[in-house]
C-alpha cells in the first residue's frame, strides 16, 4: 500500500472534517462573545453551542463545562488549589505535578495490570483523590464506583472512545482535551461541580471561572468534535476498532510469542495496543517503523525527547529493561483492515530482520 498510515490516536486525533467545518465557519464571526451586540450575540451563541455539545459527550451540565486551552491547563486551573492530592504514578505528567506536595502523601498502588488496586478512600482517608480514567499508554481503563467517588478525573483518553459520565463517581472535577477526539489542538475543558469556585483573574469570562477572551475558533472545533464522536459512540464504530486491535495483537504474538501486550487482562480502551518485545527497543520499533510508513510511538507524546523508559510500566512493576522495549500502537475511526494487516505486517518483517541479524 502507499502513502503512511497514522497509528498514533493517543497522541492526536486526527481533525475531524466536522470540527474543521465549524472552525472555518466560525473564522467569519468577527464578534466579541462578551460583546452584547448582534455580533457579539452570534459569537456568544457559537460558545454556548458547544459548551452544549460537550456537555452530551461527557455527561456534564453545560454549566459543569469551563473551556480552556487544553486539558493541562485546565488541570492547572482546579489542582493548584488543593496541596493535598493523591494519586498513583501512572497519572498524566499534568496531573503527576500537583501530586504529593504535602511531606508523607502516600502513593496509590498500581498492580500489574496497570489498575489502581487500593479502594482510594482506604488509602487516602478522605483525602482528594485524583484517578484517571484510562491510561494513555497501556490503554487500562480504571473502575469509578459511585459508592467510592474519586475527587478528580483524568478523563481526556476516555471521552469520544467508550463510554464515560460526569456523575456521582466523580465527586469534584475532571478534564477533557479537544485534540484526543478529533477536535484542534489547543482547546480542551474543565467539568467542574456548580458551586465550586475556581478562578483565573481577568475579564470574568466563563463565568468568572477562567478568564480571557474565549477562543471561539478552537472551541467550535471541539463542540463539533464532541458531537461527531457522540455520535460515533452510539453508532458502535470503536466496536470494529476494537476488533482491528485484537487483529494486530494476534498477528504480532503470533510471530513473537515471547512478546508481552500490557493490560491484556484488563479492561482497556478499544484502541490500545502497548507490547513489550524483550531485548527490541521501543524506540527503535519506532524508527523501523516510521521508515516503513507507519506512525507509532514508544509511549506518551508529552515525554518524547526525555530518555528514559515509561513510567506506567516502572509503576506497574516492569523492570527499566523491559520498559524500554514497549512499543505502543493506537489505532482510529478511520484506520482500515488493510492498513492494521500493513503495520503487522511491516513489524513481523521487521522483527525477522533482527532475528537474522542477531544470528
Amino acid at each position: 500500500m502507499s502513502g503512511r498510515v497514522y497509528l498514533d490516536w493517543n497522541a492526536s486525533a486526527p481533525l475531524r472534517s466536522e470540527s474543521r467545518a465549524a472552525m472555518v465557519a466560525a473564522m467569519d464571526r468577527c464578534g466579541n462573545p462578551s460583546s452584547i451586540h448582534a455580533e457579539g450575540r452570534a459569537a456568544r451563541a457559537i460558545v454556548e453551542r458547544a459548551r452544549e455539545q460537550v456537555a452530551a459527550l461527557t455527561g456534564a451540565a453545560p454549566d459543569e463545562v469551563i473551556f480552556t486551552s487544553g486539558a493541562t491547563e485546565a488541570a492547572a486551573l482546579r489542582l493548584s488549589q488543593i496541596p493535598d492530592l493523591i494519586g498513583a504514578p501512572l497519572e498524566h505528567a499534568a496531573v503527576r505535578a500537583h501530586l504529593g506536595r504535602l511531606a508523607g502523601t502516600p502513593v496509590l498502588a498500581v498492580d500489574a495490570q496497570g489498575r489502581v488496586i487500593h479502594a482510594p478512600q482506604a488509602e487516602a482517608g478522605r483525602r482528594p483523590v485524583a484517578l484517571q480514567a484510562a491510561n494513555s499508554e497501556t490503554g487500562v481503563i480504571q473502575s469509578l464506583d459511585a459508592a467510592r467517588p474519586v475527587w478528580f478525573c483524568d478523563a481526556t483518553q476516555v471521552a469520544g472512545k467508550t463510554a464515560f459520565a460526569f456523575d456521582a463517581r466523580i465527586q469534584d472535577s475532571a478534564i477533557v482535551s479537544a485534540h484526543k477526539f478529533g477536535g484542534p489542538k489547543g482547546a480542551g475543558a474543565l467539568l467542574l461541580r456548580a458551586g465550586v469556585h475556581v478562578a483565573m483573574p481577568g475579564g470574568g469570562q466563563e463565568l468568572g471561572r477562567r478568564a480571557g477572551t474565549e477562543n471561539l475558533i478552537g472551541i467550535a472545533g471541539m463542540g463539533a468534535a464532541a458531537e461527531a464522536s457522540a455520535r460515533d459512540l452510539a453508532d458502535g464504530v470503536w466496536e470494529r476498532v476494537a476488533a482491528l486491535r485484537d487483529r494486530i495483537e494476534a498477528r504480532m504474538l503470533d510471530e513473537a510469542p515471547d512478546a508481552i501486550v500490557i493490560g491484556r487482562d484488563a479492561p482497556r480502551l478499544p484502541n490500545t495496543i502497548l507490547i513489550l518485545s524483550p531485548g527490541w527497543a521501543g524506540e527503535m520499533q519506532v524508527m523501523q517503523m516510521d521508515l516503513a510508513g507507519f506512525a507509532v510511538s514508544a509511549g506518551s507524546a508529552c515525554s518524547s525527547g526525555k530518555a528514559g523508559p515509561i513510567g506506567a510500566l516502572l509503576a506497574m512493576g516492569i523492570d527499566e529493561a523491559g520498559a524500554r522495549c514497549a512499543l505502543r500502537v493506537s489505532l482510529g475511526p478511520d484506520t482500515t483492515m488493510a492498513e492494521a494487516d500493513a503495520f503487522a505486517d511491516a513489524w513481523r518483517q521487521a522483527r525477522r530482520r533482527r532475528a537474522m541479524r542477531a544470528a
